[in-house]
């Protein structure tokens, strides 16, 4: 019998900390994707992102990389739209 995987939470029961790390994790993975040339898994990842990150409070938002928040604010109306 094989092993069980350890299934992460769906998006919307992450909060506090785990919310915080799942949105890092998504900006870096869109942003990984994007330098891979991947456009329609960049686009995926970064619709996941900036779902994650609508969610956040203000406090919270400090709490992610300006680095993430800007590639992901630099992207999303450059290149996506608005």
């Amino acid at each position: 019998m094989p092993a069980k995987k350890n299934k992460p939470p769906p998006d919307d029961q992450l909060t506090g900390t785990a919310l915080i790390k799942e949105t890092n994790r998504r900006i870096r993975l869109a942003r990984t994707q994007w330098d891979a040339h991947n456009n329609a898994s960049c686009r995926r990842e970064r619709i996941r992102a900036l779902a994650l990150y609508e969610r956040l409070t203000k406090e919270q938002k400090k709490k992610i990389p300006q680095e993430l928040r800007v590639w992901l604010r630099y992207r999303s109306e450059k290149y996506f739209g608005d």
